[in-house]
């Protein structure tokens, strides 16, 4: 009889990190994948194991491993729906977890509270931004209904800017739950080269009436008015994509694009002379938390224009890192598009002190350590 001689165990190898339990009631929605994806890219301890009702075709892009609760079929459809409206948790195949789960949006917590507290996990809730500022999301929603069960059940809020930490607070979030951390943006180890192609305004996002469509809109038609002809790109689509297309018909040189993966939409902000971000607070209530196009346009040392508001005030400083001019302001906008395209010195110092900042205070692997910390922090 012959005998096989075991390999070893390393005692110096790292021990395999242990599934963590993230719930996204839709997981993998376009618009959503790459900052939900950041939070993420740091974790050496901790797995993600995305949890949720909806998996969407490119949801394998946040990385980890992705359960649906409920079964198949008309079955799995009704315990989904039990779900959401009664809190009633379906089997599922569940890998052994760390003692906390994590999840995103106020909503999200809402729906995974019967879920943690049947599994017998703390639970941290990353708040964004529109899920506290929106009036409809407190009006007879999930969300609204388990809001204070929420509050007092949960041990974090995790809060992408200052300002949604203020929200939250007002919603009666404890000061002693909140905890502020950008989610950032994968920062090279040097800038790229200054653009050297023809001058070009970037926006990135929905189009959606937070982010200031019609402000973009009318500060191009003043532009062109005044004679100043620089192309701007748009990526992204929603609902105010009609606005867009009416401004490419009259007044030319803009670029509809819809959305781009991640790498051609570094290539164009390396490639742009300024990011815009002219959001307001919409009617509804929505408003920004730290849109996550900014520290990955200052990662490519573009400069930003935006609005003097909530997170975006808070990452970019004024005639340092970008340019703020007043929220719904199309002149101001106007201007400060035709000063970035007319005074080069000034573009160059933006866009370099925009990358020393991204390296500094928005470097995503540096803020998802942080994150993984709190999680296993809580967990204990």
């Amino acid at each position: 009889m012959s005998t096989a001689t075991l390999p070893r165990a390393d005692p110096h190898a790292a021990a395999p990190a242990t599934p963590l339990l993230v719930y996204r009631d839709r997981i993998g929605a376009p618009s959503e994948i790459q900052f939900l994806r950041r939070q993420y890219i740091g974790f050496t301890r901790l797995t993600p194991v995305w949890v949720g009702r909806h998996i969407m075709p490119q949801a394998a892009a946040l990385g980890g491993s992705v359960l649906v609760l409920g079964g198949s079929g008309p079955a799995g459809w009704l315990q989904r729906a039990l779900f959401r409206h009664f809190g009633r948790v379906p089997p599922f195949p569940l890998p052994r977890v760390a003692p906390v789960l994590h999840a995103q949006f106020a909503r999200g917590g809402a729906l995974a509270l019967p879920l943690a507290q049947a599994l017998g996990l703390r639970l941290v809730v990353t708040l964004h931004g529109g899920d506290v500022s929106k009036a409809k999301n407190w009006n007879g929603t999930v969300q609204s209904r388990r809001w204070p069960a929420l509050v007092a059940a949960t041990a974090r809020f995790v809060c992408v800017s200052a300002t949604v930490a203020e929200a939250a607070l007002a919603h009666g979030v404890p000061r002693h739950s909140l905890v502020v951390l950008p989610i950032g943006a994968e920062v090279p180890t040097a800038p790229p080269p200054p653009p050297s192609g023809p001058p070009c305004h970037l926006f990135v996002g929905r189009f959606v009436p937070k982010k200031g469509i019609g402000v973009l809109a009318e500060a191009v038609r003043r532009l062109r008015a005044a004679g100043d002809l620089t192309q701007v790109v748009c990526i992204g689509d929603g609902p105010e994509r009609p606005a867009l297309e009416a401004l490419a018909r009259d007044t030319g040189g803009v670029e509809l694009t819809g959305w781009l993966s991640p790498e051609a939409v570094a290539t164009r902000m390396a490639r742009a002379w300024s990011l815009l971000v002219p959001s307001i607070v919409a009617p509804d209530g929505d408003a920004e938390g730290l849109p996550s196009v900014i520290p990955e346009a200052m990662a490519q040392a573009c400069p930003i224009i935006g609005s003097a508001q909530g997170g975006i005030a808070e990452a970019v400083r004024h005639g340092q890192t970008g340019l703020l001019v007043a929220p719904g302001d199309p002149m101001a906008l106007a201007e400060a598009m035709h000063r970035l395209v007319s005074e080069p010195q000034l573009r160059h110092g933006l866009g370099q002190a925009a990358f020393g900042f991204a390296c500094a205070h928005l470097n995503a692997h540096v803020q998802s350590v942080a994150l993984e910390n709190l999680l296993l922090e809580v967990g204990t």
